[in-house]
């Protein structure tokens, strides 16, 4: 409460002309994705995974078998970045490499029984953490937001379930044509 009281005081005490930035909407908007990146990385810690790992596994759990590059493709990864993100959840026990199989140059990432536990485990903390972000709404409310949001995403070129942070540039793959890996 007495964050409350201050922050109301720092805007009353501003000039008139002054607009607060909680009036802007580029504002708010990065202000609620910084503190949700930042809880959603906070919740995901005692699993042990970060949320970039997480969107991996999620996208291996519904397209199982997929190359790298093609995970590359499909999350708009960066295939350096793609290959330390299977490298690690290779070494933790989560998927494997395999010989795909009709492309001989290429691998399949497939999950293993491990993350198929930890993707349950961490599906409760996405609801979770959903139900905590939409709880000052009534249900009617909570679909229209999601509707809006995912209007306003599309409508800025950005792939749905891709999170521009691992991209070059919002909404581009930047994966190279090579698809051997």
């Amino acid at each position: 409460m007495i964050g409350a009281l201050m922050y109301d005081r720092r805007v009353t005490d501003a000039a008139p002309e002054y607009v607060p930035l909680s009036n802007h909407v580029a504002f708010l908007l990065g202000q609620l994705g910084s503190h949700v990146a930042y809880r959603f990385t906070e919740l995901l810690a005692p699993l042990g995974i970060r949320p970039q790992q997480f969107g991996t596994l999620r996208n291996l759990e519904a397209n199982g078998g997929l190359t790298q590059q093609q995970l590359c493709d499909a999350l708009g990864i960066h295939r350096n970045v793609m290959v330390g993100l299977v490298d690690d959840l290779e070494k933790r026990g989560l998927v494997e490499r395999r010989k795909h199989p009709t492309d001989r140059r290429a691998h399949a990432v497939h999950l293993l029984p491990a993350a198929d536990a930890l993707l349950a485990r961490a599906e409760i903390v996405v609801a979770g953490l959903n139900a905590e972000l939409l709880a000052p709404f009534p249900p009617e409310d909570r679909a229209k937001l999601l509707e809006l949001l995912q209007r306003a995403a599309t409508a800025n070129g950005l792939a749905p379930g891709v999170h521009p942070g691992l991209t070059a540039s919002p909404g581009r793959s930047t994966c190279d044509a090579d698809h051997s890996s």
